[in-house]
């Protein structure tokens, strides 16, 4: 990590790109044209984003229908878990694959092929044979496809961000950004209203039979619609701009991403440590926990997590465009402060009753938003053009490989060995006290231009372009 007072800066022998700000580029936000084409990147990165998270919604509301037919012995549950975490361990591999072929071929390009394998791998699994019929084969087919789909996600995420933050205007980066988090939380909520449709209008024998496939065979016509609005959309302008100029060929190797720009790692690997411990617990974790451990029926569970993802959606794009006007750094103070306060009582709240449940998942699920709703806008920026994929891609998932994709494994081995019914909210604790040392060293960039091979600084183009950076007291550390 870095002291607010220095940037970290690109210590390669690449000569700069330092592009005229003066001239804009991208589309025209003042003609109907350019607000068009910024909505259609905008639906096309939030589309993608959506079939990612509503496959991993519902692999986590049917946990207990994957573990009767999948893992039907005893410690089902936590296996059942540990093949959700596993996906997430095969995502830094998709980062370091996907992340410098997208800084060198295009954001767009590796999208196409992102949504393609994960939307497919999903729909896969509607189809396997259960242990019934197949023995063993069936939860290694089962794990198969889980890596499949964490070897595309650790592209289509980072790719995805990186291309709706290099295609928003730099003043409403936030704003257009949140909608990325909206497609996140849209398609965990997609996934958690189809299984709870499918629960109320099958019933739980239909539901056991056949009923849980129905939901992961809607991936593929959502991976095809995502594909479809992508491929109407140029890449990115920044993107664009650089390989126009040649700086594309400066991103390196892997080896030169970690020696210059290790400072920006270590700071956005603390941010995703509480950022990820956090959501993985709520909108992962959180069916399992209902009913396992707090005696909620599914259908109570269920409906307790869909309104409080419902109310998250409405919340995120007032957020992110706030993030927009009072800059990234006072949003994620306000949350993980707020979270480290409340997490105890409200998961204390949330055992109480269905109506206290819903309470307690709400004020969280709220409190997390102003992380939640700045992703795009806020870690895009942290890296320069040439590397900023990669560097996101790699970040990101190596992060949320150890400490967001376990995180439901954690919890509910943890409570099963201890029966300390708390431990989750101690655990968002941790994580947030992580983040709160993280975000002393994040700089901020809200407004910044993304443009050229330097990291963006808000000093610069952004909200603080009116103050020196010696009178700032938030980068002298006062």
């Amino acid at each position: 990590m870095q002291p607010e007072n220095s940037q970290p800066q690109d210590n390669t022998d690449n000569s700069s790109f330092s592009p005229d700000l003066t001239k804009d580029i991208g589309p025209d936000m003042s003609t109907a044209e350019g607000r068009k084409e910024v909505r259609k990147a905008t639906a096309a990165s939030a589309m993608g984003n959506m079939t990612e998270w509503f496959d991993y919604g519902v692999y986590a509301v049917a946990v207990t229908y994957i573990t009767a037919h999948f893992f039907p012995t005893e410690g089902g549950t936590v296996m059942a878990l540990a093949t959700f975490a596993l996906s997430f361990l095969v995502r830094p591999l998709g980062g370091f694959v996907w992340g410098p072929l997208g800084d060198k071929l295009g954001r767009k390009k590796i999208l196409a092929l992102t949504i393609l394998l994960m939307s497919g791998a999903t729909f896969l699994i509607g189809v396997l044979p259960t242990y019934q019929m197949v023995g063993v084969l069936a939860p290694v087919l089962l794990v198969l496809l889980r890596m499949i789909q964490g070897f595309s996600t650790g592209g289509e995420y980072g790719g995805a961000a990186t291309f709706m933050a290099e295609y928003a205007p730099d003043r409403k980066r936030g704003f257009f950004g949140s909608f990325l988090e909206f497609g996140t939380l849209g398609g965990f909520a997609l996934g958690t209203a189809v299984m709870l449709l499918l629960q109320l209008g099958l019933g739980e024998e239909a539901m056991m039979a056949y009923g849980w496939r129905i939901p992961f065979f809607l991936a593929l016509p959502m991976g095809l619609i995502g594909l479809y609005l992508r491929s109407k959309l140029e890449d990115t302008p920044v993107f664009q701009e650089l390989e126009e100029s040649g700086a594309t060929e400066q991103g390196g190797s892997l080896k030169d991403l970690f020696t210059a720009y290790w400072r920006p790692i270590l700071t956005m690997g603390g941010l995703v440590i509480a950022l990820n411990v956090v959501n993985y617990t709520l909108l992962s974790y959180m069916p399992t926990y209902l009913e396992t451990q707090l005696g909620l029926d599914s259908t109570a569970s269920l409906a307790t997590i869909l309104i409080g993802e419902v109310a998250m959606m409405a919340v995120i794009p007032f957020a992110g465009s706030l993030s927009d006007r009072i800059g990234r750094k006072p949003m994620w103070y306000f949350s993980v402060i707020g979270l480290f306060v409340l997490a105890l009582p409200m998961f204390w709240l949330m055992g109480r009753s269905f109506a206290w449940a819903i309470v307690g998942f709400a004020v969280l699920g709220l409190l997390y938003i102003p992380q939640l709703a700045t992703i795009t806008a806020t870690f895009p920026a942290m890296f320069p053009s040439q590397v900023r994929f990669a560097g996101f891609a790699v970040t990101y998932n190596v992060a949320t490989a150890l400490f967001g994709g376990t995180a439901a494994m954690v919890n509910e081995a943890a409570i099963n060995s201890t029966g300390f019914l708390l431990f989750p909210a101690v655990y968002m604790m941790a994580s947030c006290v992580i983040g709160l040392i993280a975000i002393k060293f994040m700089p901020e960039t809200a407004g910044a231009s993304l443009r050229g091979t330097e990291i963006p600084d808000a000093h610069d183009t952004g909200i603080l372009a009116a103050v020196p950076p010696a009178a700032d007291s938030s980068r002298s550390g006062a």
